[in-house]
């Protein structure tokens, strides 16, 4: 008896100890994440809570397919915890107050970096070593290093790549009625001076027309901003000047206040819509749709889509077309590209449950396989290899990111972490005519600024300072534009000692000052 006791307690033993080993080289593998070797979907099941919000393409689902094939890689579900796209900055700023995010949120890099050391999200630092897809993604675009780390060295958020490295993708391009420039004779214009004939052309073939029309007065496609940019060099109020390296305030350039002379000459001959500060987005489109409008500056993604919703509501010569950038004498003609990097990321609660398991989730969803997932959805089905490259497939349009995100949960804001690789499948596939905006574009593209990273003092100033100085500019240019402030010397001179008594001088030295610290005479 007692010999077959020994013999079988020695026989447990080994089981209990291959057992283990087996357990352990499954741990090693599953963490390293390296493809072939962990076996992910032998994991056990667990849920992480993802906070999002529904885009007016769709609704966010539980059951998109691509979640579902991702839970079968990693044993990971997740719960989408859902708000409107009007309370989500609400909802994300009381979160983090009380320190109690969803597991997976994304956040502005700043909040990463300002929040992360006070415990309430993940230290990805500390991981690194066992999730070699987000080493590679931080070793690979140190920008995104640089705005994920805390004043504590501790990396919180996975940045979200947002344009391809070299600089050449870009968003947005000047729409125009090109049915009706062909049949009018005009040629697009190159210049200010033609851009205003041009407009002036059109009011007087359309004459119930207002020729121009802008979606908002600031923002990437705002009236202010895209003529401040052509009379300046200077896209938006504050930024980085492309031919100094240095960040400049556009209303101290000179040519501020020929752009305040030449929108209000627009306004004055009704070449302007003289609603345009009041516009909603809907009103916007309503008026390009009707031909009240005649020409905009806009995402060149929606170019085809506007035209053939224009068709479809009984316009069936409507053709819109891009004319080309201008600028004013002696000033670049340009546009920033997409910005490599983007001002929010990925970050993991402090508090999540199962800290070792959320990182390499998220290292799974930053490598390839999970970000094709996240970025492109499933071959066969949303997207097909063409040459060696994805290309969305044909049945999606020219649009295709509206069923994509809205049936497939795939290039979903708040979700993807990859845009860029979208982008890029996107424009595989784009008609011959987008590819030949594209081409006329090209020239006209310079790489965008980097983000730079604040300190707490010039965070502080920023937030003093700034919401103050743009509710003040917005609403001074808006008053010389349609004329209620005459456009002299002597107003103008008030206009620019008001901005420096709100803080332009400070914010513009603060900019310099972290931009050069930052990246230095790169």
């Amino acid at each position: 008896m007692d010999r077959k006791f020994a013999a079988t307690l020695l026989t447990a033993v080994m089981l209990i100890g291959s057992i283990a080993a087996g357990c352990a080289d499954k741990d090693e593998n599953a963490a390293a994440g390296t493809p072939g070797t962990a076996e992910p979907a032998k994991q056990e099941p667990i849920t992480f809570s993802w906070l999002v919000y529904d885009r007016v393409e769709g609704k966010v689902r539980q059951d998109w397919e691509i979640f579902k094939e991702i839970e079968a890689k990693t044993g990971v579900s997740v719960d989408f915890q859902v708000v409107s796209q009007e309370g989500l900055t609400e909802k994300r700023q009381i979160m983090i107050a009380t320190n109690s995010t969803t597991d997976f949120i994304e956040v502005d890099n700043q909040q990463g970096r300002e929040h992360g050391p006070e415990n309430v999200f993940l230290n990805l630092n500390d991981y690194l070593d066992s999730a070699p897809n987000l080493a590679k993604f931080f070793e690979a675009y140190p920008e995104a290093k640089a705005v994920a780390t805390g004043a504590d060295g501790g990396i919180y958020t996975v940045p979200v790549v947002q344009g391809d490295a070299e600089g050449k993708g870009f968003n947005f391009i000047w729409y125009t009625r090109k049915d009706l420039m062909d049949r009018f004779g005009l040629k697009p214009p190159t210049t200010v001076d033609e851009f205003y004939e041009f407009l002036k052309a059109y009011k007087q073939n359309v004459p119930d027309s207002y020729p121009l029309i802008s979606n908002a007065i600031v923002g990437d496609t705002g009236l202010y901003t895209t003529f401040g940019r052509i009379f300046t060099g200077i896209h938006g109020f504050f930024n980085l000047d492309p031919e100094t390296n240095t960040y400049a305030f556009a209303p101290y350039h000179p040519g501020y206040k020929d752009a305040l002379v030449f929108l209000n000459k627009l306004y004055t001959e009704k070449l302007l819509d003289p609603e345009y500060s009041l516009l909603t987005q809907a009103q916007w489109e309503e008026r390009i749709l009707k031909g009240k409008s005649l020409v905009t500056y806009f995402w060149k993604a929606d170019l085809e889509t506007l035209q053939d919703k224009a068709r479809q509501a009984g316009t069936p010569d409507y053709e819109l077309d891009a004319i080309p950038m201008f600028a004013a004498d002696g000033i670049r003609t340009y546009q920033f590209s997409r910005p490599v990097i983007g001002g929010v990321g990925r970050a993991v609660s402090a508090n999540v449950k199962d800290k070792e398991r959320a990182v390499r989730f998220l290292d799974y969803l930053v490598g390839e396989e999970g970000s094709n997932y996240l970025s492109l959805g499933i071959e066969g089905k949303t997207y097909t290899m063409v040459d060696g490259q994805p290309v969305y497939l044909e049945e999606f349009g020219p649009s295709p990111f509206v069923p994509l995100r809205r049936d497939w949960g795939v290039w979903y804001d708040m979700v993807t972490l990859d845009n860029a690789k979208s982008r890029a499948a996107w424009e595989r596939g784009l008609s011959e005519k987008s590819k030949d905006i594209n081409a006329r574009y090209a020239d006209a593209i310079h790489p965008a600024p980097k983000q730079i990273v604040k300190t707490q003092e010039e965070l502080e100033l920023e937030k003093s300072k700034l919401t103050n100085l743009n509710k003040f500019l917005e609403q001074k240019i808006t008053e010389f534009v349609t004329g209620k402030t005459p456009i002299d010397d002597a107003s103008y001179q008030e206009f620019i000692d008001q901005t420096k008594k709100l803080g332009a001088d400070e914010l513009l030295n603060m900019y310099n000052a972290a931009y050069e610290r930052t990246y230095g005479n790169q």
